[in-house]
């Protein structure tokens, strides 16, 4: 059975985007990962994949990770552009509903930091929409343990959360 690719795309590239944004936490990268990775799903000489929504985001995650390693040389580049935002400031329409946006992110992003990677990579296929057996074959867990490792996982990022929140409080 043929893969209609363009029925793909519409159906998951929000969802592609979603996953790849909570592993780089920059919402214009995230998309240009997505991008990327349907390019080199689309590209790739292989053999139709059993599962092409799971293969797309496999091919993402990695991609992600790669860009993970490249963080160091971009930081640098950011040091630059820090800089020079100082001196051209961006005007900002809310700046207090900005700063509850980014803190709500930071403390998204600091309780998914304190998951195992398991968990995390778990919790986050699940949020971009994979069904059990996809978030099976991409993260190589046993279909029957998926679930449980899901809610485990759930309940781990509430905890971490609260406990930053606590924390967080603590110090104000």
């Amino acid at each position: 059975m043929s893969v209609d690719w363009a029925v793909l795309y519409r159906s998951c590239f929000a969802d592609l985007v979603r996953f790849l944004y909570r592993k780089v936490w920059d919402a214009e990268r995230a998309q240009d990962l997505a991008q990327e990775a349907f390019v080199r799903v689309l590209s790739s000489p292989t053999t139709e994949p059993e599962s092409p929504r799971a293969w797309l985001f496999t091919v993402a995650a990695n991609l992600a990770r790669d860009e993970a390693r490249a963080g160091i040389r971009r930081r640098r580049h950011l040091t630059l552009l820090k800089s020079e935002a100082a001196v051209h400031p961006p005007s900002t329409p809310d700046p207090a509903r900005e700063l509850e946006e980014k803190e709500r992110r930071e403390a998204l992003k600091e309780a998914l930091a304190a998951l195992g990677d398991r968990d995390r990579e778990a919790l986050l296929l699940w949020d971009a929409g994979l069904d059990y057996d996809e978030i099976a074959r991409q993260t190589g867990l046993a279909l029957g343990s998926v679930g449980t490792t899901l809610a485990r996982a759930r309940r781990r990022l509430v905890e971490a959360h609260a406990a930053l929140e606590a924390k967080h409080a603590a110090h104000r």
